[in-house]
């Protein structure tokens, strides 16, 4: 969502503009933005400021945390002329967000960033832009220092050729980028790790498995198999199970999406995989892990494995970057 906050009359055209364009803007004036100021900066995830960019800084300052959480922030002067992009402008977006509110308001975009104005591409905005979770937010710093200055850096990837948008990129690196879904590897420094989401867990349980159990079945078999669960990208089971509540809770509590798989489509494909009759007559197929993990995609990495009562398959995604 959008929050616009003006102080003019001259900012009220431009604010009411700008919700013209952008269906989920919501604009707040002068004389009630005070009291609202904290849950807009806590809730919205786009803010314009429709003011002096000085004005904006003393008024966000109390709120401000890091450029991982933060919402982007833009300053538009109340004559539409220019576009500043003032906060979060990578991770959060402010800086593509200033270019389309300029094409808007047919004002000029100012990007400060500095990778941005040296033409090439941050890891941070790298990373969203494919959705790789990065590891260490420090890391970022200290590769984007080394890019600054025109090192060498060198890019690794288990998923195949990624295309990072820096002139400088080389074999033997100064500052290495590692893409990948192994939770241990060799590492050579300064680097920064960005985890792909290409892991796909096909999950089975007994009734009233509670979300600690799943969670410590899945940490034991990632760690067993060298995999991160940072590059979980969805889960499946089998539609008997939608009201699990403690696999219900260890999917939410994660942000992973759960998809239940409908017995007949299970059966289409179970007979590729290892049959329990102890699962057939409870469930009316033969396995869930392996089936369901294969159904999300067809590159089985970890075959079924049992834990305390969990029963876990792990897929690999084909990952189009």
């Amino acid at each position: 969502m959008i929050a616009c906050i003006y102080f003019t009359q001259e900012g009220e055209k431009i604010a009411f503009k700008i919700k013209e364009h952008f269906q989920d803007a919501e604009i707040y004036k002068k004389d009630s933005y005070k009291e609202n100021l904290k849950a807009v900066f806590e809730n919205y995830d786009k803010i314009i400021f429709i003011s002096a960019a000085g004005i904006a800084v003393r008024l966000i300052a109390p709120y401000i945390r890091d450029k991982w959480n933060d919402p982007a922030v833009l300053v538009v002067d109340d004559m539409g002329r220019h576009v500043i992009s003032l906060l979060s402008g990578h991770f959060g977006g402010a800086n593509e967000f200033a270019v389309k509110v300029a094409e808007v308001l047919n004002a000029i975009p100012v990007i400060t960033t500095a990778s941005d104005s040296r033409g090439f591409e941050s890891i941070d905005l790298f990373a969203k832009k494919r959705n790789f979770v990065i590891e260490n937010p420090e890391d970022v710093k200290v590769i984007t220092s080394l890019m600054l200055q025109k090192r060498k850096i060198a890019v690794f990837s288990d998923i195949g050729p990624v295309e990072i948008n820096y002139p400088f990129l080389s074999r033997e690196g100064e500052g290495f980028i590692y893409i990948t879904y192994k939770d241990k590897f060799d590492k050579k420094y300064p680097s920064c790790v960005l985890r792909p989401k290409v892991l796909n867990v096909g999950i089975g349980c007994k009734r009233g498995t509670t979300e600690k159990q799943i969670e410590e079945a899945i940490n034991r078999v990632f760690l067993e198999n060298n995999l991160s669960v940072k590059c979980i990208k969805r889960m499946a089971t089998v539609d008997l199970k939608r009201d699990e509540r403690g696999l219900i809770k260890f999917a939410g509590e994660k942000n992973l999406p759960l998809r239940f798989f409908s017995r007949e489509e299970i059966r289409k494909v179970q007979g590729m995989f290892t049959k329990s009759e102890f699962v057939y007559q409870s469930l009316g197929v033969y396995s869930v892990a392996e089936p369901c993990a294969f159904l999300l995609s067809p590159e089985i990495i970890v075959r079924k494995t049992a834990v305390n009562g969990v029963t876990l398959s792990v897929s690999r995604e084909v990952f189009d970057v």
